[in-house]
């Protein structure tokens, strides 16, 4: 039975047989169901004469079909299918039935705001859910356009990818949008979102065209004051002169909100001129450097589609990574170019390439370009490889290919299916067009093979100090062909007290050994750095001398070369993560760069790595006086931060996370009661949360206290960061009902996500009743829940505070091998979720084997 799932085989049948054409849409949100709404639908479609097929709807129920003025019985619908047929050239359906509110981001979600009440409601369909608001053929290639009549309260606003209308009142207390009819786009890029929202819309930007295009950013009510709405129309118009100018045509749509929504699984969703952003990207309290950096990247990101996706989009969802990934390109590229972010390459290699480095590692990863069978493939696709690994190898592409030539393509491309839907092939196409380069082979081997390149560096140096080669070593890592790469390779020393470049050269890096010929002959720089500027995506390791050197001089380097030290640094993670460091010796080398780490996402990365390592990645001998060792030196750091500064913010948050002596959390403790707080650092109401998570996960509070802090801030942010202060706690009775909560039903995808990252906090000692349960409620969590709900809990309630923790009795590698050797019938996204979390385990057990004494 296909129950919510469709195959790429059964949509390519599908669009051969229908071609959609216009869908008007009327949504009944007035009703006094907090649990239903209605949808009726009317679907214009032309098909071959006397085929059948279905159309894709989840409902509550469904009243009436009716096909060509003949009522159907509704009866037939299973599986979120109803068939047609009989079909005529040209055919009318109509569908009316009642529909599910959500609670788990996808569908329609509605939310009540904790603050004051109201509700809120948004819908998310990426990737099949428009059939959870309305009836239609749920997938990418038959786009269409769609009018919208929406009934809801009056006292609301109602958004579309249309402009909103002036509504007209029908009775008292209830109004109807009557929107006008959308351009062509695909089902899962139409959107809704409703609610008393408030925000700004006094704005706008003039296209290439000479259309003035409105802009607006909008929020709950409880939250607009918050919204800086002159930045962020600022980041948009800046995106917009960048897109229009590189992509060659104009914005393609009537106008651009941006919706701030609660209780968002993503970062946001690229609705045509409608764009939903998790409202995280609100701030309610003072930001870190590292969000500041983020909120720009997703506005940007989102803009990239609009173009690349919206006006041109996937045939199916095999090329999701070229949708994301472009994106992710695109929105860096423009950063750098246009806005205040001129460093949003080194923001790039620490989140997005790191974590496509560490996803390439896993036993389920993929080619970019992966074989997506089905819609439960894709879903669980959208990780490092769609995103990161995706971006990393286009930059690797514009660099070998040249930007222009690169922009050139895209530009044919655009120009050339504009309205329509392509594939990678035609990308490709146009960009050998515009390059000269056959790229056949470029796309064997970098989009058809998973895996990641290995790089080491192996120098002969003669008596008098010159260097007599320099070889790159290239490797695999068992799962890819020797790639072609475009790289460049510095070498530093110190020159007037700075670390310098003072060597520098780029070549084309082919095969298992490549010699860089210019570095012959020169005197042997302090530290040798290949994949210098970041072009190439692979593993870099340093040379030992290298290493040492740049360890020794990390507070040495200019303020321009922050890429390079941030390449150090990463990459001396990655022997951690590897095992080819010992935990004890990276934290070492990370607590010695943080007191002077400029950039906010770098310092965000950095401290979650030190976390890693001290209570993972250790060994149990080391492990209580590596926490002791870096809880001082953390305490250390934060009295020397410069007050109110994004570094003295973060810092005092990891703090807060590594408390673990008494004094230590008597002191942050005493934060809540305004005592001995460091100048200049705000006890914010996110700050007070972050101290009750840090107490709570320490055994120093309880349920009463959690509660006294909500009551105190009983708004969303108290509603997500109380269930992670309860997921902590370590007491039997709580953690079993949290336990229930995360594996029932009966809470929102945030407070269950939430309930999980709380866990995470949790002591080993305190989840070793949970290591059995894990496995025994996996299945059953993959198969009776919506996607998200599902991958919350195999992802973040995994007890990977067990892994090596065999002292307690339990070992959860084993444990997990075990349901994977009888659990092969389970659903192969189930499978890879549960395998992808006992890989986390096993390095950590590899990575503690390296740490022993």
């Amino acid at each position: 039975m296909p129950g919510t799932n469709l195959t790429r085989e059964e949509a390519a049948i599908r669009s051969g047989l229908v071609t959609t054409e216009a869908y008007t849409i009327a949504l009944d949100l007035a009703g006094e169901s907090e649990t239903t709404f209605g949808s009726v639908t009317e679907i214009e479609f032309s098909a071959k004469p006397g085929t059948s097929t279905f159309l894709d709807i989840i409902a509550h129920s469904i009243e009436r079909v009716v096909l060509n003025g003949e009522d159907l019985d509704t009866s037939a619908y299973a599986d979120s299918r109803f068939p047609i047929a009989n079909l005529q050239e040209h055919n009318t359906v109509r569908v009316e039935a009642t529909m599910d509110y959500s609670h788990t981001g996808e569908g329609l979600h509605r939310y009540v705001d904790p603050a004051d009440g109201e509700v809120y409601l948004y819908s998310q369909f990426e990737v099949g859910d428009a059939r959870r608001v309305f009836a239609n053929f749920e997938q990418p290639d038959l786009k269409a356009v769609y009018t919208f009549t929406v009934t809801a309260p009056s006292s609301w606003r109602v958004f579309s990818n249309s402009p909103s209308p002036e509504p007209q009142i029908v009775s008292d207390g209830v109004a109807t949008w009557s929107f006008s009819t959308t351009e062509k786009m695909s089902t899962y890029l139409t959107s809704i979102v409703a609610g008393p929202y408030e925000g700004f819309n006094n704005d706008s930007y003039i296209s290439t065209d000479g259309r003035e295009i409105p802009l607006g950013v909008w929020a709950r009510k409880s939250l607009a004051e918050y919204l800086d709405s002159e930045e962020l129309f600022l980041i948009t118009k800046q995106g917009f002169e960048f897109y229009e100018a590189n992509y060659g045509h104009p914005y393609p749509f009537r106008k651009y909100d941006q919706i701030f929504c609660p209780e968002y699984n993503a970062g946001a969703m690229e609705h045509p001129g409608n764009v939903t952003l998790v409202e995280s990207y609100v701030f309610r309290t003072k930001p870190t450097g590292a969000m500041i950096d983020r909120r720009i990247i997703t506005i940007l990101h989102e803009q990239a589609h609009m173009w690349f996706g919206d006006l041109v989009t996937m045939k199916w969802w095999d090329d999701l990574w070229l949708n994301e990934s472009f994106a992710e390109y695109m929105s860096h590229l423009a950063a750098v170019a246009n806005t205040r972010l001129t460093d949003a390459w080194t923001t790039f290699l620490t989140s997005e390439k790191s974590w496509a480095t560490s996803e390439d590692q896993l036993p389920s990863t993929h080619p970019i370009a992966a074989d997506v069978v089905d819609l439960e493939t894709v879903l669980i696709n959208f990780d490092g490889i769609t995103y990161g690994k995706g971006a990393s190898v286009l930059k690797q592409l514009a660099a070998w290919v040249g930007l222009d030539e690169f922009l050139a393509g895209v530009r044919s491309y655009i120009a050339k299916y504009a309205w329509g839907n392509a594939t990678l092939a035609d990308l490709l196409t146009e960009l050998e067009a515009a390059s000269g380069r056959d790229l056949s082979e470029w796309t064997k081997l970098w989009l058809g093979e998973s895996g990641v390149n290995i790089f080491t560096p192996e120098v002969k140096v003669a008596a008098d100090g010159t260097i007599e080669s320099l070889t790159l070593i290239q490797e695999s890592d068992g799962r890819s062909s020797l790639r072609p790469h475009r790289m460049a390779v510095g070498g530093f020393d110190v020159v007037d007290g700075k670390l310098t470049r003072v060597l520098s050269t780029e070549l084309d890096v082919d095969g298992e050994r490549t010699e860089v010929a210019e570095f012959a002959g020169k005197n042997r720089p302090g530290l040798i750095l290949v994949n210098d500027y970041d072009y190439a995506y692979g593993k870099f390791r340093l040379d030992q001398e290298s290493l040492a050197f740049a360890v020794e001089n990390l507070d040495k380097f200019a303020v321009q070369d922050h890429l390079a030290r941030t390449s150090v640094l990463l990459s001396a993670w990655d022997m951690c993560r590897d095992g080819l460091m010992s935990a004890s010796a990276y934290v070492d080398i990370a607590l010695r760069a943080l007191p002077d780490e400029t950039d906010g996402t770098v310092l965000r990365y950095t401290l979650a790595q030190v976390n890693t390592a001290v209570n993972l990645y250790s060994s149990l001998e080391n492990r209580d006086g590596l926490r002791s060792k870096a809880a001082a030196v953390l305490f250390d750091i934060l009295a020397t931060s410069v007050a109110g500064s994004d570094h003295q913010l973060q810092i005092a948050g990891a703090a807060m996370r590594a408390a673990e002596s008494e004094e230590q959390l008597a002191q942050i403790a005493g934060w809540l009661e305004g005592a001995r707080v460091p100048s200049g650092f705000e006890v914010d109401a996110e700050q007070r949360w972050l101290i009750i998570v840090a107490l709570a996960a320490a055994g120093q509070i309880g349920e009463a206290e959690i509660a006294a802090e909500f009551d105190r801030d009983a708004t969303s942010y108290g509603q997500i960061y109380s269930a992670q202060a309860r997921g902590a706690l370590a007491d039997p009775t709580v953690r079993e009902s949290v336990w229930s909560d995360i594996t029932g039903q009966d809470v929102s995808n945030t407070v269950q996500r939430n309930l999980c990252l709380g866990i995470m906090r949790s002591s080993a000692e305190s989840m070793v009743p949970f290591a059995e349960r894990y496995y025994a409620d996996a299945e059953a969590q993959w198969n009776d829940h919506t996607v998200e709900i599902a991958k919350n809990m195999l992802e973040y309630a995994y007890p990977i505070q067990l892994a090596g923790r065999t002292d307690l009795g339990v070992d959860i590698v084993e444990l997990g091998h075990t349901w994977l050797a009888e659990h092969e019938d389970a659903a192969a996204a189930c499978i890879r979720l549960v395998s992808e979390q006992v890989d986390r385990a096993e390095r950590a057990v590899r990575a503690q084997a390296a740490d022993k004494n």
